[in-house]
């Protein structure tokens, strides 16, 4: 697997002694709430075997969606997506668990046991993380593994353990959950979203959970989607970082899905590219800026952060490719 090097092997220790030395030592900070509705999808499946898809998705609406409408209704869809539609999700879902059961189960128990262990470690880099955001562990119907979601309003921090079976399989997931919990943590809300501030968000993200794992392998920091994105970014790095420039401050749709969405663009270059550059980004400002500083930015010092490193690096490849 190819691998990020730049990140100094002795940034965790210092960076974890100086935590450590800023933390208070009067009491624990308090636990993640966790709401888990994987679980009983488990007892929802087993229940129901031997019966209709109808009976199945009445039960799971009743005692499990129920729990969490704001995610499983149709609303947030804005007519996008017709009630018929989610019921034929949750009928899609039932017909894949059999093959996966066991494996979702083992990540059910895994998740319960490794969360605080990961929380707790995460808090050695970030010590003022609070997590008092409420977190859902549900069966998303094949939406997602983690992330946030804005729901009625407001942001939910969500993981989804059938996605984390199917993408993660028995990987290590320390990378994985250090990622999320820094979108849980950094306070930057920006009124637009630009490139250039998805850019900083997942690139930090993945900074920091890379500084927390200097091991991690490209398989583990999902920047093997799509097959070698990182070595055929590599190869044209100087077209790559020119194209990004030009699209910092772009509100585009196109422009985003190119950088961060498999389905790319027509550019000749990897999709997801902008996930593998964000973290370049955020390790060139972390050449001033210690990763607890620049998680803290807000939206209107980020921007000039990210363009200057931007820049730096088109300078850096520029001269190689002289």
């Amino acid at each position: 697997m190819n691998r990020l090097s730049r990140i100094p092997r002795f940034t965790l220790p210092i960076l974890c002694m100086l935590a450590a030395g800023a933390a208070t030592a009067s009491e624990s900070p308090p636990a993640m709430q966790v709401h888990d509705l994987a679980s009983p999808f488990v007892a929802v499946w087993e229940r129901n075997v031997g019966k209709s898809d109808e009976e199945f998705v009445r039960d799971f609406k009743a005692t499990v969606a129920s729990r969490f409408p704001q995610f499983y209704g149709v609303a947030r869809y804005e007519g996008k997506k017709s009630e018929a539609e989610r019921d034929a999700e949750i009928v899609a879902a039932r017909a894949e668990f059999a093959g996966m059961r066991a494996a979702y189960v083992n990540k059910v128990g895994r998740f319960k046991q490794e969360l605080p262990v990961h929380v707790a470690s995460f808090r050695k880099l970030f010590p003022d993380y609070e997590a008092r955001n409420p977190l859902w562990f549900v069966h998303s119907l094949g939406e997602m593994d983690g992330g946030k979601r804005r729901l009625d309003g407001k942001l939910e921090f969500i993981f989804g353990a059938d996605q984390m079976v199917k993408v993660h399989k028995e990987n290590n997931e320390a990378y994985f959950f250090h990622h999320e919990l820094f979108h849980d943590y950094q306070p930057m809300q920006c009124e637009r979203w630009p490139v250039w501030a998805s850019l900083w968000q997942e690139g930090m993200a993945s900074y920091a959970a890379k500084v927390l794992n200097p091991n991690a392998t490209d398989e583990e920091m999902m920047l093997h989607l799509p097959l070698n994105m990182v070595p055929d970014t590599q190869k044209q790095m100087r077209r790559a970082l020119d194209d990004l420039y030009a699209k910092l401050d772009s509100t585009d749709q196109d422009a985003y899905s190119g950088l961060f969405l498999r389905k790319g663009d027509n550019s000749g270059m990897p999709a997801r590219r902008g996930y593998y550059l964000g973290v370049l980004v955020a390790e060139e400002a972390a050449r001033t800026m210690s990763v607890q500083q620049l998680a803290r930015l807000d939206c209107e010092a980020v921007r000039p952060v990210v363009f200057a490193a931007v820049e730096r690096l088109r300078a850096e490849h520029a001269g190689a490719a002289r």
